[in-house]
């Protein structure tokens, strides 16, 4: 359910990028981009061509096997979602709402002459964590600037940054200028501070998937402790059950 809500809320992004239901088919050559793949590369890389308007991917690169140790008809777009770290998810969401403000002030001439680049931690197969710099650009419109279909690439930059949180750029091509490390555009309004320190590092716990027993241990306190922040939890913010306070903890950019 988590994984499915967090790729729902990022799809409620998208659409606002696409009004059209059916994009026509991408003529572009692949070769073209292939080409242009050492622009993005400093590391092991593969790519995706993302179809925004239906919100799945078009193409995977089986690179995304030896990066991520993914088949690529795993790669779904909602499996990818999943694959980012816990903490990371609320900038992802973020990022993506930043970027379609970004692209729908931009006239439709200047739409395929922009790069978004920002990095998150993405989960591999073996259960690790690396550093990924995903960057996108558009590959085709709809005439009136609306996205329909972006060139995805994503590259293993771990060893040049694991720690410190994910920023966010916009890369001009062409000569059109660029935009470092940019203000972030919130998607989601933070709750109040109702929690405390320990019932937050219990949450982020949560919201990576460990059960009551693991976090205990993780936390080095009691499984029967780690229930109370649990009902603790529950009862100030008036949720009725823990997948319900997970769901609105990633919708709501807890931390």
């Amino acid at each position: 359910m988590l994984k499915i809500r967090l790729y729902e809320e990022a799809r409620k992004i998208w659409n606002i990028m696409a009004e059209s239901k059916d994009p026509p088919d991408l003529t572009l050559e692949l070769e073209i981009h292939k080409k242009v793949l050492s622009f993005f590369q400093v590391g092991d890389f593969c790519y995706f061509i993302f179809n925004v308007v239906k919100g799945e991917f078009d193409y995977v690169h089986p690179g995304v096997y030896d990066l991520l140790g993914y088949n690529a008809s795993e790669c779904t777009v909602s499996a990818m979602v999943s694959y980012i770290h816990p903490e990371d998810m609320g900038w992802f969401l973020d990022f993506e709402n930043t970027a379609v403000a970004f692209f729908a002030e931009l006239p439709p001439e200047k739409v395929l002459k922009y790069k978004v680049r920002y990095d998150l931690r993405v989960q591999k197969a073996n259960g690790e964590y690396l550093r990924v710099l995903q960057q996108t650009t558009p590959v085709q419109h709809d005439g009136a600037g609306g996205l329909l279909r972006t060139l995805v690439v994503h590259t293993d930059i771990s060893h040049l940054k694991m720690a410190g949180r994910p920023v966010l750029s916009f890369i001009g091509l062409e000569g059109e200028p660029s935009f470092l490390n940019v203000e972030v555009k919130k998607a989601f309004v933070p709750a109040r501070e109702v929690l405390t320190k320990r019932e937050k590092e219990v949450l982020r716990l949560m919201l990576g998937g460990l059960p009551s027993r693991e976090i205990a241990q993780h936390l080095n306190i009691s499984r029967q402790t780690v229930d109370q922040h649990r009902k603790n939890m529950l009862k100030k913010t008036g949720i009725k059950s823990s997948a319900e306070l997970v769901v609105k903890a990633i919708k709501e950019g807890w931390e």
